[in-house]
């Protein structure tokens, strides 16, 4: 009798746009490996508070206390560290990255033990906040900033970065790693049904917005596994990335998917965001001619009103005795040692000269609507 062979097992759908009840670290060993594009990790920050702190009318701070950021000593959060991050790295795609905030209280550690797991750090960007919490007892300075750390899977490792994206969202000037941008207040702030903060750490969807359009794409992969009241899922929905969230307090949960339920997911043309000319994608002018759109034989004329040449069956061009790509044929009748032909021919419509590199644009354009008719 001959065997019949064992039907591999199907790949374990991922639960995208979903919140995970439990443990971060369980919750992320039940996902396979190299699944996530980018993980942005808001880890407890073992604040080590001691005592309540008071306002100087005496009124109650409303800080951070909560059982699920104390730890019994400082060995025990470096263990949780290493454990969650040791899976946090296994479940990143090779051209992954990972962000993880937080204060002075555990970044240092953090840190550490990101580069022990074999993370590469790329950055620390400092969030300074512009309307900070002051020190109430005046002992130390205005905790006025946290740290983030960005860093790609391993040394080498091939990473999303829209620089273009970045430096128009700071008014055209290349983005710093120190970001002013305020807490939550007023309608962003999450409220309980008494009124209270429903989250004390909730981050302000700017620095996510941020950090979302800077290091990913859309159709991306996020994983937050410390999802609290959901910012990351809300800000990767509106700019149409998946999200996986995962968060094993059952409040922040109910939270979190009321929150993102509201959310409008932008269009696609909303959605486009500035690239660099290197990441656009390559067209030869040869396809020009392929398409028809212009002709063998048709006479592209200089910008600077000097030189004209005649396109060729091959997509190359001629002048007198010049012959050549459009950018050796600008070059030589130049005398220049380079010549970006794109933008140094034209062609005449309707009397008028355009840049072919108008042609180029209407091709590249449709390269970025595949399936459209």
């Amino acid at each position: 009798m001959t065997k019949t062979k064992t039907a591999e097992a199907a790949p374990k759908a991922l639960p995208l746009n979903q919140i995970m009840d439990g443990d971060c670290i369980e919750a992320m060993q039940s996902l396979p490996d190299e699944c996530i594009d980018l993980i942005f990790a808001d880890p407890p920050y073992n604040l080590q508070l001691k005592g309540a702190l008071h306002r100087p009318d005496n009124s109650k701070v409303d800080a951070v206390d909560d059982h699920w950021d104390q730890f019994s000593s400082f060995r025990a959060y470096d263990e949780f560290s290493q454990a969650w991050l040791a899976e946090a790295r296994r479940i990143l795609k090779p051209n992954g990255a990972i962000w993880v905030i937080g204060s002075y209280h555990n970044i240092f550690r953090v840190g550490a033990k990101m580069q022990d797991a074999g993370f590469w750090i790329l950055n620390d960007v400092v969030w300074r906040k512009s309307n900070p919490m002051p020190n109430f007892r005046g002992k130390r300075l205005t905790n006025a900033h946290e740290t983030m750390i960005w860093a790609s899977k391993s040394e080498g490792g091939k990473y999303t970065f829209n620089y273009e994206a970045l430096k128009a969202l700071n008014e055209g000037v290349q983005m710093r790693s120190d970001w002013v941008l305020p807490l939550c207040t007023g309608h962003e702030r999450l409220k309980d049904e008494n009124g209270q903060k429903a989250h004390p750490t909730q981050k302000p969807e700017s620095l996510l917005h941020r950090v979302l359009i800077g290091s990913t794409n859309p159709g991306d992969v996020v994983l937050d596994p410390f999802f609290g009241t959901g910012t990351t899922g809300a800000v990767a929905k509106m700019l149409g990335r998946d999200f996986i969230g995962i968060e094993r307090e059952e409040n922040y949960r109910e939270i979190a998917k009321k929150r993102i339920a509201k959310v409008r997911r932008l269009d696609r043309d909303s959605l486009m965001v500035s690239t660099s000319k290197r990441a656009e994608p390559r067209v030869a002018f040869g396809v020009l001619v392929e398409r028809g759109m212009l002709r063998p034989g048709e006479e592209l004329f200089s910008l600077n009103g000097r030189h004209k040449a005649k396109v060729r069956a091959d997509g190359t061009l001629v002048s007198h005795d010049t012959k050549g790509s459009i950018h050796q044929v600008g070059a030589a009748l130049e005398g220049a040692p380079s010549c970006n032909g794109w933008t140094y021919w034209a062609f005449k419509q309707e009397g008028k000269q355009v840049p072919i590199d108008v042609l180029r644009q209407q091709i590249r354009a449709e390269m970025a609507r595949p399936g459209e008719a």
